[in-house]
């Protein structure tokens, strides 16, 4: 939105006549770096996808499709739909190896408009407030053993919800690797939890308790609004298949790297969570299963006990893995943004110390803090989740439009059109369904507010405004020399 920096070699506070001391250690080039590789890709995607949602709420899957064998294949189905998704994700990120995802796709299929609304809608309030719902339900999980006869003050959730949200947020300020090294260990303690579930279940069914899973499809529901409403809830514990793609310019051997991890990462996500309900079932009835607070912890007490504490622990793990990885990729949708002029240029800047996106992660870290405050956060979320899926669907349409208007580019990934037809029209359903069925204003506020970054889009983005540049130079350079941050270099 504005120009005006100081330039790197200013900051470092040496000319271009180096001494000797400095042509002997060639410095690296101020932009992120290629330091993700396979097992970090599959981590992000694993361990950002799987969070508190199958340990804490199978629950509504459950209740609004009925029964335990419409709950099971509406698991499956939403594992079907998000691996269908990756896939053209897959081909738009080998073919457009910008770091961004949708942002960059949406930029690139239908212009900047398009993909302003998206990066103002996501920045502003999908990806800080969902950071701060995963790290509440961390807090929940680790105040919990402090409080055993009792619900955990909300006072002392939600500071330490916001202690998680600074400690997450300095580990990624502070390094790329250490992110992802911790991003790596929650992943496998939260992979450690879900097998002793699934093997506990595997074990029960051996000894004949099968009997929930019999005549698993009485109850079942047939509402229209009800099963989108399942679907949703099922999605949102799938959400997070896409974080790769906002990452893209740091992978390694992208070409390779982003379709493979795509593949090995969802449908082990998909079997995890099929085989955990599973294990569920045998030891509960969908009304046990209902009226459990936290599920996994019931499944804990009823079969692992005496090591039942093993369960929130390992949830808490999950958590905090989970909220990593939002975090992590939330920084980067706002450095591409800052970069693309979208959002403030100082957004765009990249540490000369560390190489990570830092006024970006602080932002987002900082929106983070102030949504934990709301009362009810959820229902916010809930309001904007038809604003996530009007995305997917639209990036979706992106790919088939560019089938057409972009022939030129070379595409190393290439799905079948009819996959990317298939997401959009299931998008649109998710959409529409829960509009259809429960109309609420709410949904009219969401969509003011997503139209209502025009008001800025207009002046400070398409116009560029001198106005907005002379107010915004002075401040970037003090923000700049405060945080030791320079604009990326572009390398061809």
């Amino acid at each position: 939105m504005e120009t005006g920096s100081i330039n790197k070699a200013s900051q470092n506070g040496r000319s271009d006549k180096t001494g000797h001391s400095e042509e002997k250690r060639p410095e690296r080039a101020t932009m992120l770096q290629k330091d993700i590789g396979l097992l970090s890709g599959i981590s992000m995607i694993v361990g950002t996808m799987i969070g508190s949602g199958i340990f804490i709420s199978p629950k509504s899957v459950l209740l609004y499709s009925g029964d335990v064998g419409p709950c099971l294949l509406i698991w499956t189905a939403c594992g079907v739909l998000a691996t269908l998704g990756a896939l053209c994700y897959a081909e738009l990120g080998t073919m457009i190896t910008k770091s961004g995802a949708e942002y960059s796709y949406l930029m690139e299929a239908f212009g900047s408009l398009v993909a302003y609304l998206y990066s103002w809608t996501t920045v502003m309030v999908l990806k800080p407030s969902s950071f701060a719902i995963i790290t509440l339900s961390f807090a929940e999980y680790t105040s919990a053993p402090f409080y055993p006869d009792c619900t955990p003050p909300l006072v002392v959730i939600k500071c330490l919800s916001a202690v998680a949200i600074v400690i997450i947020t300095g580990v990624n300020c502070l390094s790329v690797k250490l992110a992802s090294y911790v991003q790596n260990f929650f992943t496998a303690a939260k992979l450690m939890i879900i097998v002793i579930i699934v093997v506990a279940g595997i074990v029960l069914m051996a000894q004949g308790k099968t009997e929930n899973l019999s005549n698993a499809f009485e109850g079942s529901a047939t509402s229209f609004g009800a099963i989108g409403l399942a679907f949703y809830n099922g999605l949102w514990a799938y959400d997070g298949w896409n974080q790769l793609n906002f990452i893209t310019e740091e992978l390694k051997n992208p070409y390779r790297n982003l379709p493979l991890a795509i593949i090995i990462g969802i449908p082990l996500v998909t079997v995890c969570y099929v085989m955990v309900n599973i294990a569920y079932f045998t030891v509960m009835t969908p009304s046990e299963l209902l009226s459990s607070p936290a599920v996994a912890v019931t499944f804990g007490d009823k079969v692992l006990y005496p090591v039942a504490w093993i369960v929130p622990l390992f949830v808490a793990f999950s958590t905090f893995g989970s909220a990593n990885g939002s975090c992590f990729t939330a920084g980067r949708l706002s450095y591409v943004a800052g970069r693309e002029g979208h959002m403030v240029k100082i957004l765009s800047y990249i540490s000369l110390k560390r190489y990570t996106p830092l006024p970006a992660l602080l932002f987002n870290g900082i929106l983070a803090i102030f949504y934990i405050i709301p009362a009810d956060i959820n229902t916010l979320i809930n309001y904007f989740s038809f604003a996530q899926w009007a995305f997917y669907g639209l990036t979706a349409l992106a790919l088939i439009v560019m089938r057409f208007t972009r022939k030129e580019l070379d595409r190393p990934v290439k799905v079948p059109i009819v996959i990317a037809g298939v997401v959009a029209l299931v998008s649109c359903y998710l959409v529409l369904a829960p509009i259809i069925d429960k109309p609420e204003w709410e949904y009219l506020y969401c969509t003011i507010f997503i139209f209502g970054g025009l008001i800025l889009y207009f002046p400070l983005v398409y116009w560029k405004a001198k106005w907005a540049r002379k107010f915004m130079r002075p401040i970037t350079m003090h923000l700049q020399l405060l945080m030791e941050v320079a604009p990326p270099e572009k390398i061809e």
